[in-house]
């Protein structure tokens, strides 16, 4: 097959990949250049096939170039973060995995780049960068929009979380770090501001971030900060550490940073110091960290996603938040606190529950914990008249999936697909109710992804 059948061979088969792909000659010419890197780019395919690298990206320098560099080089570069500009000035973020094709000879012919679109992403993580830089709003309330959570916010009487609270009110006369474990809705963050609002660091930033919200190439630089020349685009920026400095930092689902950020991690908490991406200075910050998990460390550090020593390092204090379930006698009592909260916010006037209603919300076993409850109670009074009583029937408390059944086939009559669908429904609700109604972890209880369980519930209504 001649080379030039190989290349639109090549060419045609990059189409049916949704990332981007581009591929560069040894010498430097573009041969190959799908539609979704033409679309990340917002160019057109003519602008760039044929064209020299160095002519079309003239505003990339080429020792900042993963192309021109693995051409020089010939060494691979994997899940690197770039910014720059087109040929129009335009703004583009990628995350690139860029590797050098040889001959059987050990002649380089091509440079294969992979790349992935984090522009909208990029953006939004320096826009809350900067907020939080120049506004403090996550921890100085100023026109009541923002709320903080105090100790006094926090409702419960069971003797199981009265323990775990007395003990969270210990921990902020301290400065020590601070684990919270709990299941999805128990309400680790209200604990969490609450020992940062009852401390000596009141006065200073609490800053919180979710570990699972966002690729490892952007989370390291939102924690640790980045250094001009660090990489492509990369400019003087503070990271969340030097941010929070002399206040709080919330690590939300740190069993979701990726191992080697726990790692850095680590040693900021060792150290009490950070080097920003690409830096070589240290940076000394006072912070203190409140880290999160919503499954059992244990399993966790088994399955390789938490690492043992720094869970130790995290676990000085460590909070245990009981689920919904094993304290039993908080629900009609947060029912009644959630009642008089939205009574207020939508207008309402709703006194008490039934004693049908009551019996309804004490059988449910609460897989999304006190977040359920709220959002079973706010459903309840925005959808109420003019009435004073919340019956049993305005609660919608799903049903308690019934003892597993042997499965048998359709019915006389019924369409198979009619039959699947149903199964596959139930399924769906089942497991959306075991965990909490989080969509990501449903998703991967089934082994699907998140894009399609979407579709299913679209589908299901």
């Amino acid at each position: 097959m001649k080379a030039s059948l190989y290349q639109k061979l090549l060419q045609d088969l990059c189409q049916v990949v949704s990332e981007g792909v581009h591929v560069v000659s040894a010498e430097g010419q573009t041969i190959v250049y799908n539609d979704a890197m033409a679309a990340i780019e917002d160019l057109r395919r003519e602008e760039i096939i044929g064209k020299p690298f160095t002519e079309t990206y003239p505003k990339i320098p080429a020792d900042e170039s993963t192309f021109l560099q693995a051409i020089k080089y010939r060494l691979p570069s994997h899940n690197r973060q770039q910014t720059y500009q087109n040929k129009h000035g335009k703004e583009i973020s990628t995350v690139n995995s860029t590797v050098p094709v040889f001959d059987y000879d050990g002649n380089l012919i091509a440079v294969v780049e992979i790349a992935k679109d984090i522009t909208d992403i990029k953006t939004l993580s320096n826009t809350i960068l900067e907020m939080q830089n120049g506004t403090n709003l996550p921890y100085i309330p100023k026109d009541n929009k923002i709320k903080k959570y105090l100790f006094s916010d926090i409702v419960g009487r069971s003797r199981n979380f009265l323990e775990v609270l007395q003990k969270a009110q210990k921990a902020s006369q301290s400065s020590a770090s601070v684990l919270i474990c709990g299941e999805t809705g128990t309400g680790k963050e209200l604990f969490a501001q609450s020992i940062h609002f009852q401390s000596s660091r009141k006065g200073n930033p609490f800053l919180a971030q979710n570990c699972a919200a966002l690729p490892e190439s952007l989370l390291e630089g939102l924690l640790f900060g980045t250094a001009k020349g660090g990489f492509t685009g990369a400019v003087d920026r503070q990271g969340l550490f030097e941010q929070a400095d002399g206040g709080t930092l919330l690590l939300d689902e740190i069993s979701a940073m990726p191992y080697a950020i726990q790692s850095k991690l680590l040693r900021v908490l060792q150290e009490n110091y950070v080097r920003r991406i690409g830096g070589t200075k240290d940076i000394p910050v006072d912070v203190r960290v409140i880290a999160t998990l919503n499954e059992c460390p244990d399993t966790l550090i088994e399955s390789g996603r938490l690492r043992k020593d720094l869970y130790y390092r995290l676990k000085v204090i460590e909070l245990l938040i009981p689920p919904l379930r094993e304290r039993p006698d908080d629900i009609l009592v947060l029912a009644e606190s959630f009642m008089d909260k939205y009574n207020e916010k939508y207008d309402k006037q709703i006194w008490m529950l039934s004693d049908e209603a009551k019996k309804k919300l004490l059988a449910h076993d609460f897989p999304g914990n006190v977040r359920e409850l709220e959002n079973i109670i706010m459903s309840a009074i925005a959808l109420s008249g003019v009435e004073h009583v919340l019956s049993e029937n305005a609660l919608d408390v799903p049903e308690k999936p019934g003892a597993a059944e042997e499965l048998k086939g359709p019915a006389e009559g019924a369409a198979l697909d009619e039959y699947l669908e149903a199964v596959e429904k139930k399924i769906i609700i089942n497991t959306l109710a075991e965990n909490g109604g989080n969509i990501s972890k449903t998703a991967q209880r089934l082994g699907i992804q998140r894009q399609a369980l979407q579709y299913k519930l679209r589908k299901y209504k």
